[in-house]
């Protein structure tokens, strides 16, 4: 669980991958929030999402996925954050969109090593594996599903593509899942992060000419 004083108020923004939620949390207690299905439209749909909490959502401090996922949907939810963080004179902090897939498994299944497989880009999945504590057991990849599909030994598969690869390897317990910031309480306090820069998860497609500046 994380760890707050009674005082603080957090407003969760996750938009990172196909779903787009926001909740508001007194200390660990969530006061209100809303999940939405999106695919597409995060940049129209969040700041409505925000308005429509108690207080419009402010808060003292900001919590942000900050990927991997969606490219547009980690930088919408980053500039968002920016932005009311600045306006708020509030803390701001981030947060691994997996590590918060991992927690919502481990409250559903019980504490146990599992591992997260996530849409990626170009056909391949983000993977990357946790304890029974929610620490990260291996670093988060990019990986074409035949190699993720021989990385992931864990019996419990979490993530929008779980089902996909334990089919692929031909056994496990999948449990497809995308992150809901109304479960950012289960967050290990380890998983917050006062650095917030996107985690992409791959490198870029585009690169520089060689030997340009």
């Amino acid at each position: 669980m994380t760890t707050s004083t009674p005082s603080t108020s957090t407003l969760v923004i996750d938009s990172a991958t196909d779903a787009c939620s926001v909740a508001l949390f007194s200390g660990d207690t969530l006061v209100a929030g809303e999940y939405r299905l999106l695919g597409r439209g995060h940049a129209e749909a969040l700041v409505p999402m925000i308005a429509a909490l108690p207080g419009k959502g402010r808060a003292n401090r900001i919590a942000v996925a900050l990927g991997p996922g969606s490219f547009t949907g980690v930088r919408v939810g980053l500039a968002a954050a920016r932005a009311l963080a600045l306006a708020w004179g509030a803390q701001i902090a981030g947060y691994p969109t997996l590590a918060l897939i991992a927690a919502m498994a481990r409250d559903s299944e019980g504490a146990q090593p599992l591992s997260v497989v996530t849409t990626g880009g170009h056909g391949e999945w983000f993977v990357e594996s946790f304890a029974a504590d929610g620490a990260s057991t291996s670093a988060l990849a990019s990986l074409r599903p035949d190699a993720a599909s021989l990385a992931v030994t864990n019996d419990l598969v979490a993530g929008s593509q779980a089902q996909a690869l334990v089919t692929a390897r031909g056994f496990g317990r999948a449990l497809p899942l995308l992150p809901d910031a109304r479960a950012f309480a289960l967050l290990p306090a380890s998983a917050l992060l006062t650095e917030t820069h996107p985690l992409y998860g791959r490198g870029p497609d585009a690169k520089l000419p060689a030997g340009a500046a």
